[in-house]
C-alpha cells in the first residue's frame, strides 16, 4: 500500500486548505484513513479518522473547522481545513488501517508541511 499526501502550504490565519491522501489501492480495501499531524517538538496526534462505512471522528482541537471525507473513485482521501490557526502549523501525515482476524497492519504516507502564518 502506498499513501501520497500533498496539498500542504503556508497559509494566513484564518485562511484554508485541502489536503489530499491518494492511495494506490481502493480506499474501500481499508478499514479506516486517518490523518494526524505533528507539530515543532511535539508528538504526533490524531486530527482525524474516516471509516470505510463513513463514520468520522475528530481531534478535539479541530472539531467544527476540519472535515475528512473519502473519493472511492479516485482512491483519495482528504482534509478540509478552515479557519486555521498557527497551532494548525504541523507536518500533516495520512494513513490507513487493515484490521485481519490476527492482525492491524497500519500503513503511514510521507508527511505534507502545513504552516500558518501571517
Amino acid at each position: 500500500v502506498q499513501l501520497q499526501a500533498s496539498g500542504g502550504g503556508l497559509v494566513q490565519p484564518g485562511g484554508s486548505l485541502r489536503l489530499s491522501c491518494a492511495a494506490s489501492e481502493s480506499i474501500f480495501s481499508f478499514n479506516a484513513m486517518g490523518w494526524y499531524r505533528q507539530g515543532p517538538g511535539k508528538q504526533r496526534d490524531l486530527v482525524a479518522t474516516i471509516t470505510s462505512g463513513g463514520s468520522t471522528n475528530y481531534g478535539d482541537s479541530v472539531k467544527g473547522r476540519f472535515t475528512v471525507s473519502g473519493d472511492n473513485a479516485k482512491n483519495t482521501v482528504y482534509l478540509r481545513m478552515n479557519s486555521l490557526k498557527p497551532e494548525d502549523t504541523a507536518v500533516y501525515y495520512c494513513n490507513a488501517v487493515v484490521i485481519t482476524a490476527k492482525q492491524m497492519y497500519v500503513h503511514w504516507g510521507q508527511g505534507t508541511l502545513v504552516t500558518v502564518s501571517s
